[in-house]
Parts: structure tokens; sequence; C-alpha cells
């Protein structure tokens, strides 16, 4: 009977310490854009509601392309060489280059457009080894040219920032949907092109002979990087910018409007969970963004001489002053 009863507690230390001796899983993390702590947090903090600890369930293997585009496949091979169990991607340029470096692994987007052509068969039957979140950003382009135009009603033309290096399908619906708005409101658009950090102002200096009143920055998982310089440039213009991303409106944009970032970094975390809990990525649904946020500077707007309309302000989430 005594050794009996010594026997249950040496059965469950024993369980115990080789809970303790399982290696944390690798998790590899390919990001376009520059190195940005709120998103590793916020995927963090979601893991950690799953009941994932990093450090002792998890490690992250994080790579950065800073916007260099073309450093993506380099980034991409020395991730899959590590043989992560998964791996998380923004933005869909960066899913398409991990999914080629390592085909057999599965990938969570965690931000990104919803055009993976090749890589799912449709956004509910994924089908493959790439599931996650779209921040669906080729929709949002309208809502930016209602936005400016709610903010200044007075403006007719408008220039528009795209960058030529990012996904060509991605890139053109956006923009599709920005010239479909602004014919609607009877704006004039300019459009000027941009694929290298260094070549910024030399790309928005047409738009100044041009004699733009506003710029709409479009999506680019470098521009978040240049963010300051591009926003600099514009109010040195007195041009008031509007971009799908809050961080331009803490830089000194206008206003913004687009999906929550921190939202779809958290929501990411789910897909992680199930997948490493046995699920196939392909049997995971792509979610579209439930959760967006518009995002006003007062200070830029008392800057440039504007009062923002009660219709704009009613619908902000956040309020710079």
């Amino acid at each position: 009977m005594l050794a009996a009863g010594i026997a249950l507690p040496a059965l469950a230390w024993t369980r115990a310490l080789r809970a303790q001796a399982t290696p944390p899983v690798l998790i590899g993390w390919l990001e376009a854009s520059a190195r940005g702590t709120y998103r590793m947090a916020a995927f963090k903090e979601g893991m950690a509601a799953h009941g994932w600890k990093e450090g002792e369930h998890y490690v992250l293997e994080a790579h950065w392309a800073a916007g260099n585009m073309d450093r993506l496949p380099e980034l991409a091979a020395e991730i899959a060489a590590k043989k992560p169990a998964i791996v998380v991607t923004a933005p869909s340029d960066a899913t398409r280059h991990m999914a080629r470096a390592a085909p057999s692994t599965p990938i969570v987007q965690a931000n990104g457009g919803p055009s993976l052509i090749g890589l799912i068969k449709s956004l509910a039957h994924p089908g493959g080894m790439v599931t996650g979140v779209t921040n669906i950003n080729t929709e949002t382009g309208a809502k930016l040219v209602e936005l400016l135009h709610d903010a200044m009603p007075d403006v007719r033309r408008i220039g528009y920032l795209a960058d030529t290096s990012s996904n060509t399908t991605t890139r053109g619906a956006h923009l599709a949907e920005i010239r479909r708005a602004a014919e609607h409101y009877r704006l004039e658009l300019k459009v000027t092109d941009v694929s290298l950090p260094q070549n910024i102002d030399a790309a928005l200096a047409p738009l100044a002979r041009e004699r733009i009143q506003a710029l709409i920055v479009g999506n680019s998982a470098w521009f978040w990087g240049e963010r300051e310089r591009i926003v600099k440039f514009a109010l040195a213009q007195r041009w008031p910018v509007i971009s799908s991303l809050a961080e331009f409106t803490n830089a000194g944009a206008l206003a913004s409007y687009g999906a929550d970032r921190y939202a779809l970094y958290q929501r990411s975390a789910y897909f992680v969970d199930r997948i490493l809990k046995g699920a196939k990525p392909g049997d995971l649904p792509i979610e579209r963004p439930i959760k967006f946020e518009t995002v006003v500077n007062l200070k830029t707007a008392r800057a440039l001489g504007l009062t923002m309309p009660q219709s704009v302000m009613v619908r902000a989430n956040r309020v710079l002053e």
C-alpha cells in the first residue's frame, strides 16, 4: 500500500518533467515591412489567449525585409532552412515567397490582400497550405475617397501614390476602386508611381506641378516604413494625406480608414493555434476583417486651416489632438 501511495506522485512528477522537456515549437515570421513591435505584440497577445507562452511553448524566427521586396526570397529561404512548424507572413507578397520556399509548411497570413492566386482555391475553401486573414485593402479604396470628400468637400484635384513593386493584381484592384470613387465625386485623379524608397520625393514632385489639393497613399509594404517622409513632403505642399493605415495618421496624415491591424495580428494567432493542434490549413477559411477604424488628426487639421465636419468626427474611432 505504501509503495502504491508513493508511485502516484512519482508518476505525476515524471509526466511534468517530460512536459517541461518538450522543446518549444518553432514559428517562422516573415514580413515585407520594417520591424513593427506592436504587430508582433498583438500576435503574442493572441497566442497567450490560446494558452501559448513564448519561450516555453513556442519561439519565433523573425525576418523583416524593411520594405526591400527583393529580399523576400532570400529571407523566406532562411526561414525554410530552419524547418519551422508554421510560418506567419505579411503581406501577400511575403506569403507567396514563403510558399515557394517551403511548399509543405503551413502558412498563416496575418495581414494582406485577398489575392492569393495559385495558393488557394477560394477564401472559403483554401484547400492548400495557406490560410489566415485578409485586410481586404483593395475594397477600402472607395472609403478613402469618401473620407477625403467628406473632410474636404471643396477638393477637386487629388493625387494617388502607388507602389509598383507590390502585387500587380492587388494594386490594380485598389486603384480601380479609387478611380471609380473619384469619378463618383467628380474628382480629378492624378496617379504617380514609385518602386523604391529613395525615389519617393521624385515620384511626388509631379503631383506638385499638377497642383493637387490632397494625397491618398496606396497600399504598400514599405510605405509603412516611409510614412514620416511621405507625410512630411505632403504637408510641405499643404496636402492633407489620407491612408488606410492608422500609423500614417499618427505621423501627421489628416485621417485614415482601414482594417484594425492590431486585431488582424491577434486573430492570426487563432489559426496558428488550430494548426498546431492538428487542423489542416486548407480546411480553415481565410477570414475578412470584422474590425475597422477611422482615425482623425485634429492637430494636422488645425495646421492646414481645416475644420473637420461633424459627419467625419462622429465616425472617428480615435482622434489625435
